[in-house]
């Protein structure tokens, strides 16, 4: 079994779902007494979140890259980055490092594809809604169109992520919104919805909607864990 490096603490909470699906992947595939081999750098979020809303990403392209070194050198075989936005830095990670990197998105497309759904909504903060880092990989490597919520909308999606999710708020009202802002998509021609924050598949499950919904943390997660065991 191969050791997998993780990002963490943007936010711990979605941390440690990841750190739960790994362990919990690698057993059900192998049985008996197995657990995920892993190690994971895990940031203050406290200094992330405020360089994200500073839109300094050179400073956070620096702070992945250095972390991404980190667990390389630490012994990891693949890299494994626990959150949708800091994406963003993708690039500073895989010319940084010399072992795989698993990009999440690319997990993610791979199976909206398998479902042959062709139009999906995204969910996230407004860096994964507004910018191309995430939608332009869907459509440029798997022809995926993407829907985005109204500019109301993707406020009310993002103020939810920071001011609830990420401190382990879970509210039934703000499950509403969502609920309602993934039927507005699904008006839209939707076909499913990415869950494109770490933290948003704490509030939304798949019985709280008529539409697929694509988990990107375990979605992420199981692909590395397959990596991982293969062989």
């Amino acid at each position: 079994m191969k050791t997998i490096g993780l990002i963490g603490g943007m936010s711990w909470e979605s941390s440690a779902v990841y750190y739960e699906i790994l362990n919990t992947e690698v057993n059900k595939l192998l049985g008996g007494f197995h657990s995920c081999k892993s190690i994971m750098i895990s940031v203050d979020f406290a200094g992330i979140e405020k360089l994200q809303h500073n839109d300094d990403w050179q400073t956070l392209n620096n702070i992945m890259a250095s972390s991404a070194k980190k667990l390389e050198l630490a012994g990891a075989d693949i890299v494994l980055l626990c959150t949708n936005t800091m994406h963003l830095c993708s690039d500073s990670i895989i010319k940084n490092i010399n072992i795989p990197f698993l990009h999440i998105a690319e997990a993610t497309g791979k199976e909206i594809v398998k479902q042959n759904i062709k139009k999906v909504g995204l969910l996230g903060t407004r860096f994964t809604m507004e910018m191309d880092f995430y939608k332009g990989l869907l459509v440029k490597d798997f022809g995926i169109e993407v829907v985005i919520p109204s500019v109301e909308e993707r406020k009310k999606v993002h103020d939810i992520i920071y001011n609830e999710l990420v401190h382990g708020q879970i509210k039934s009202d703000s499950k509403e919104v969502y609920k309602k802002i993934i039927q507005n998509l699904e008006a839209q021609g939707a076909e499913g919805v990415i869950l494109g924050c770490t933290e948003i598949p704490l509030l939304i499950k798949d019985s709280d909607v008529n539409i697929p919904i694509f988990d990107t943390t375990k979605i992420h997660a199981k692909k590395a864990v397959e990596w991982a065991v293969k062989d």
